[in-house]
């Protein structure tokens, strides 16, 4: 179970630093995406929801703040094309993470991992608790992406995979686009406090699962 928490590590940390990058240089900000948002609205929501697939599929290569842009997609779209647009981006993004490691997850592996043993038994824990990471990544970011990697490298079933990425990834993105679509500048409630529910939620349903199964990154 060690190797498999310095193989999430070491991933995390590598998704970690695209955020710190970007916070740090100010490359793309929240102010950005809405500014962006903002201009494509004048022009046709294919554009803005064009811009919001985009932009949460890129999440799969750098840090964005997945659910501020959902709540942004159902604020600029509406509930149901905001929920399309999103939904798009991540699925694009879970998929083709899992694609791409299961590809090259082999060689990545044998790089983090230089003993067979050690990756079998990451293996084999991740073959075991995937499942249920994957349906309680969206409790912060960047555990969504390591997972769908984690995904593609152990050799999840893709059914299996693409099973718990749509339990995961489709409430959550009704939720927060509902939450988008009923919030204004003069009332952002909805919003927010979607934000800190869906948040609150996520955690305790981790904390219920580290106390019956002994947290397989910690045990």
């Amino acid at each position: 179970m060690i190797s498999l928490l310095k193989v999430f590590l070491i991933i995390s940390g590598i998704f970690a630093s695209t955020f710190v990058l970007m916070s740090f240089t100010n490359l793309l900000t929240i102010s950005d995406i809405e500014n962006w948002l903002n201009q494509a609205t004048e022009l046709s929501p294919i554009y803005v929801g064009s811009i919001v697939a985009i932009l949460l599929f890129a999440d799969l290569f750098i840090a964005m703040p997945t659910l501020t842009i959902c709540l942004l997609s159902g604020y600029f779209l509406g509930h149901t094309q905001g929920s399309i647009a999103a939904l798009i981006g991540i699925l694009l993004a879970g998929v083709c993470g899992y694609v791409i490691s299961r590809y090259y997850g082999k060689s990545i592996l044998g790089f983090l991992l230089k003993d067979e043993d050690k990756r079998n038994d990451a293996i084999r824990t991740f073959q075991d608790h995937g499942f249920a990471m994957i349906l309680l990544s969206r409790a912060m970011p960047i555990l969504p992406e390591v997972s769908a990697c984690l995904s593609g490298m152990t050799k999840m079933p893709f059914v299996h995979f693409s099973l718990a990425w749509l339990i995961s990834s489709v409430p959550y993105v009704l939720i927060a686009t509902y939450a988008g679509s009923i919030s204004s500048l003069e009332n952002p409630k909805p919003a927010v406090f979607t934000a800190i529910g869906i948040t609150t939620f996520l955690w305790i349903a981790w904390y219920i699962y580290h106390r019956f199964n002994k947290n397989p990154l910690t045990h």
